[in-house]
């Protein structure tokens, strides 16, 4: 029973399963620095594609399939908050592009529910590329001192004992 849209929750799964690694590999790399506001983000953002991946899972099981659980990419090794809030927004830009499509070919395929989980995904993905988006505006307009703010203020709450070690 609708074996194409199997294949595209599949492909979702792939795609969001990449999507929380290199999220926590900029999520340690982040709280590493020093950049909580950032590793905070990375995290939170992380969190929510397994909350995607287990809502796509849930619907392959329904329809009959297995769930492939293969990460559709390997983790990018980047250090540069700027370079990772690009990778990040470039990211979210594609899913949604994608998730889009999936929606139109489950439509297309008489599977109203899968195109409704996809439609749900846009959203989401749309909400995470501003997200990124503001970052880097707020990296653009305070520079190196936006970093530097949320370095000091690890070190002020981590001196006042309201910050885990």
């Amino acid at each position: 029973m609708h074996e194409k849209s199997q294949v595209l929750l599949n492909k979702a799964v792939a795609d969001e399963l990449s999507a929380v690694h290199q999220y926590m590999y900029f999520h340690f790399h982040c709280d590493d620095q020093g950049y909580d506001l950032l590793a905070g983000l990375f995290k939170k953002t992380a969190i929510e594609e397994m909350l995607h991946i287990e809502a796509l899972s849930d619907r392959i099981l329904f329809l009959g399939g297995d769930i492939e659980m293969k990460a559709s990419t390997e983790v990018e090794k980047i250090h540069d908050v700027r370079k990772m809030l690009d990778k990040a927004k470039a990211m979210e830009q594609g899913s949604a592009m994608d998730y889009n499509k999936f929606a139109n070919e489950c439509s297309a395929n008489a599977d109203s529910a899968t195109k409704k989980i996809f439609e749900q995904l846009v959203l989401d993905e749309e909400r995470h590329y501003d997200q990124y988006d503001n970052e880097i505006d707020a990296m653009k307009k305070f520079g190196d001192n936006y970093l530097a703010l949320q370095s000091i203020e690890r070190s002020k709450n981590r001196a006042a004992g309201t910050a885990p070690e």
